[in-house]
């Protein structure tokens, strides 16, 4: 299994950062590798149980994933994303921090079958992966959020 882990700050609150990034579908904008991110069962409220089919591209590979909405609590947000090659896990937990909050993002792949023999080959890369998401994600809260007075800064 690769895991990756990265600490991030905005100035936004913790409530409207879980409001904006419950939405998976956002993904399209602060997640380097989506391509496209929709949801499947649209027209009840987001919560545990929402669904929707993620295509990324991961190195120059195109591939789609169902994630589930698993947890959602006012500090924390969980999806599981699965298809038949690997299953990934996105945790996002949310503290009030310096007028902003503290945001830990925590991401989990696990390859299936034969795909598990190249997991020691892709840690480097979701690694930097996980860098594009510590840059990308606080500057989208920032853009779909709207401005706020303290401004970004990383953890």
């Amino acid at each position: 299994m690769i895991k990756v882990e990265r600490v991030m700050h905005s100035n936004r609150t913790c409530d409207e950062i879980v409001a904006y990034l419950a939405d998976f579908s956002h993904t399209e904008q602060w997640d380097p590798g989506t391509i496209s991110c929709r949801r499947v069962d649209a027209g009840a409220p987001v919560a545990v149980g929402t669904t929707w089919l993620n295509e990324s591209s991961f190195r120059g590979r195109r591939t789609e994933l169902r994630y589930e909405l698993t947890r959602m609590d006012d500090d924390r947000l969980t999806f599981v994303g699965r298809n038949r090659t690997a299953t990934s896990t996105d945790d996002l937990h949310f503290e009030p921090d310096s007028g902003g909050t503290r945001i830990t993002y925590r991401a989990a792949v696990e390859f299936h079958g034969i795909a598990r023999l190249a997991t020691p080959l892709l840690k480097k890369e979701f690694e930097r992966l996980g860098d594009e998401v510590a840059e990308q994600l606080p500057a989208a809260l920032q853009e779909n959020l709207g401005p706020s007075s303290s401004g970004t800064r990383p953890a």
